[in-house]
């Protein structure tokens, strides 16, 4: 095997992780405190400085060559990234998300958005929170990759659609995701500046096209949901186009992960050809955990120079993975893209919200320590 197939300088690596991790009970309690009125703002944060060097800790002692905050500071993986775009906020109106798990069902709400004034961007988002990761990372876990996720620009108008615009100041689609882009473009520019060579561009929406189901919610509300892909695809490519060169950028799909459930099912045949062959990122994060993600073979359109970071780990149970149904499962993927081109990973976050998925800080610990003797395993 090469050289480049057994190593990795340049993110993703062989064995990679998504981003959020569990967020430590102390951690958990502070919040509800901090709602309480009981703790004030500079407690909880350096309550969440201390989180974040102990899950620091626990990338680096599982042998992983990233490091995240593990989303520490936030209660959602994509809103609390959003509301602090420009022109956009929350509104007294919810948004209902039906999930699924292996026991049942379970109902999920949260605040819709409003894009009321043209997007922008005020501030670099989560700029000091990737410099305490930078600062941390190169204290406790020298040599390790700073990685920032945050949401895709995407998922802004997968919330809430054609609806959520407001018609006096985006009359015509095509501004807002002009200034949509320009404003990612922005921030990816800001975080660069910072320091940031890895980022990440977390998106359900591309993932939740596959499943019919969610294609026909799309279209009731009044959206293109035949071709929302292709439009989502193109406003990616307009924010990370002018991206500095020192900067990776990923993207992760999945269909869905609150509590150890899911909202979509479904390969990912329907977006594809236009995803794989055209979104201009270094590498996709795809979940493959199971049957709900289909096969392998639409990794067919995957060209040259782009690496798959397979999400073949669970993390909504604690049950570990066989290593040898992982190294088989990664043989199966190497038939439709080369092996130099794959990598490993968690199939999501571990916590996307702050509730957490149903599994223990030692079992994710596990489930950490076997993705990278895996990756080892298989490339070196």
């Amino acid at each position: 095997m090469s050289q480049s197939a057994t190593q990795r300088t340049r993110p993703p690596f062989r064995a990679d992780h998504v981003g959020s991790l569990l967020r430590p009970p102390a951690l958990l309690d502070a919040r509800r405190r901090h709602a309480a009125g009981e703790v004030d703002d500079a407690e909880l944060r350096g309550l969440e400085d201390e989180a974040v060097e102990q899950v620091v800790a626990l990338q680096r002692d599982a042998g992983l060559q990233t490091v995240t905050d593990g989303e520490m500071r936030r209660a959602s993986w994509h809103m609390d990234f959003l509301y602090q775009l420009r022109g956009v906020s929350s509104t007294d109106e919810k948004i209902a998300v039906h999930f699924r798990n292996a026991d049942g069902d379970l109902d999920f709400e949260s605040a819709a958005v409003k894009v009321g004034e043209r997007i922008g961007l005020d501030h670099t988002i989560f700029g000091d929170d990737f410099t305490f990761l930078a600062e941390t990372a190169g204290r406790l876990a020298p040599g390790l990759t700073p990685k920032l996720t945050m949401p895709s620009p995407n998922m802004l108008h997968a919330r809430g659609g054609r609806a959520a615009l407001d018609p006096e100041v985006y009359p015509d689609e095509e501004p807002f995701w002009a200034d949509l882009a320009a404003a990612y473009a922005d921030q990816l520019r800001r975080v660069a500046d910072l320091g940031c060579t890895y980022a990440q561009l977390d998106d359900t929406s591309l993932a939740y096209l596959n499943d019919p189901a969610q294609r026909r919610a799309m279209t009731e509300r009044g959206d293109d949901a035949e071709h929302q892909h292709e439009r989502y695809v193109r406003t990616l490519n307009a924010a990370i186009a002018d991206r500095p060169e020192s900067l990776a950028v990923t993207t992760h799909l999945c269909r869905g992960n609150f509590r150890s459930s899911w909202a979509a099912e479904g390969g990912y045949d329907f977006v594809a050809e236009v995803l794989f062959s055209e979104l201009a990122v270094d590498g996709f994060f795809l979940e493959f955990d199971d049957e709900r993600s289909g096969g392998f073979e639409p990794l067919r359109f995957v060209p040259p120079g782009r690496q798959v970071v397979l999400g073949l780990v669970t993390t909504k149970t604690g049950a570990l993975e066989d290593p040898d149904v992982l190294k088989r499962r990664i043989d199966e993927a190497a038939q439709h893209v080369p092996l130099e081109q794959l990598c490993l990973s968690p199939q999501c976050g571990f916590s996307s919200t702050s509730e957490g998925n149903d599994l223990t800080w030692d079992e994710e610990r596990a489930k950490l320590d076997l993705i990278v003797q895996v990756a080892e395993d298989v490339w070196g």
